[in-house]
């Protein structure tokens, strides 16, 4: 029974990616789409010539880029349908012979090649991993990565910071307080559990950010995915806490002169946001005030590409009235 459950849930993942929505927005997802053209057009000397893989191909953006930039053939895998307009996009732009598309599931189907040169993938999700294609990433690198081979990109970084965030929380949990002059107050638990990706403003930051984990797409394996970190915030201003967020960095360290493009609130937008972690009531905080926190993520039972969060938090200030702490459990589905 679970695995049917499990395979009903990757079904309905890899179906949302049919939709040519979804595919829209990432295109024109410009910090995005421009970070890895240049990643790819700027290092064509380590391109040319080269057998690349492109694992989660979708419309075969990263696959065309390749080609422009030398490499001898590509091969983009992806389990949507989408990949039927990938065939047709391909056509269009004169590049049959040069890109091979592949439809299925990478771990099941078989490549026309023994080995590769080059993997490129987008394979991140909100809070990086949710959702995230990383461990069918971290298949192909194992089953068919040639040694020394390069992956785009191969590094990533998650990060925690506070915020104010006093007028939305109202509206979004405070709201369950009296629903026409109904007690609604278990529906707050329920909008607490569910982490917000959402657009937070700068000035809406309390603390400096925090690395609280990092990724190398060389060396992790599938079970380093599940982890378990502390983190450090020291409060910038005088004023109040209302959630936790947490965004990525990613990089592109084989290129010539490193890449890499950030989601976080300080960056231009991308489709990616933050992701808001809500705690119970409030803190009121000091410049150089710290808050002392660990966050746990692991995929759930149900499904490996949901994630279960666990962001604890200790807040001593210097008035002990102020002080509190808390664990706190979400869920990303």
């Amino acid at each position: 029974m679970e695995a049917a459950k499990m395979a009903h849930s990757e079904v309905h993942y890899f179906q949302s990616y049919n939709h040519h929505g979804i595919h829209e927005e990432m295109l024109k997802d410009e910090v995005r789409t421009n970070t890895y053209k240049n990643a790819i057009y700027q290092n064509a000397h380590l391109f040319k010539d080269k057998v690349v893989l492109d694992v989660g191909c979708g419309t075969g953006i990263l696959s065309m880029f390749a080609v422009k930039a030398g490499a001898k053939h590509v091969i983009g895998v992806d389990m949507s349908t989408i990949i039927e307009k990938a065939r047709e996009i391909v056509a269009a732009n004169g590049m049959s012979d040069k890109i091979t598309l592949i439809q299925g599931k990478m771990e099941e189907i078989v490549l026309p090649v023994d080995k590769v040169d080059i993997i490129v993938s987008e394979w991140m999700g909100y809070f990086l991993l949710y959702e995230s294609m990383l461990d069918t990433v971290l298949w192909a690198r194992d089953r068919y990565l040639n040694p020394g081979g390069l992956i785009f990109p191969d590094k990533a970084h998650i990060y925690m910071a506070a915020i104010e965030d006093g007028e939305y929380k109202e509206e979004k949990i405070g709201f369950w307080n009296n629903v026409y002059g109904f007690d609604y107050t278990p529906m707050q638990k329920v909008a607490l559990a569910e982490p917000l990706v959402d657009t937070v403003e700068l000035k809406a930051v309390v603390t400096k950010p925090s690395i609280a984990y990092s990724i190398d797409l060389y060396t992790v394996k599938v079970e380093d995915l599940t982890f378990s970190v502390p983190f450090t915030l020291e409060v910038e201003r005088n004023d109040y806490i209302h959630a936790f967020i947490s965004w990525f960095d990613v990089e592109f360290s084989a290129c010539h002169k490193p890449l890499k493009f950030s989601t976080g609130p300080h960056a231009k937008y991308t489709h990616w946001k933050q992701t808001v972690f809500y705690i119970t009531d409030y803190l009121i905080v000091n410049k150089g005030e710290t808050i002392q926190g660990h966050i746990s993520s692991k995929p759930t039972d149900q499904n490996p590409r949901d994630l279960d969060v666990r962001v604890e938090y200790n807040f001593e200030a210097t008035d002990p009235k102020r002080s509190r702490g808390e664990v706190l459990t979400y869920k990303m589905c």
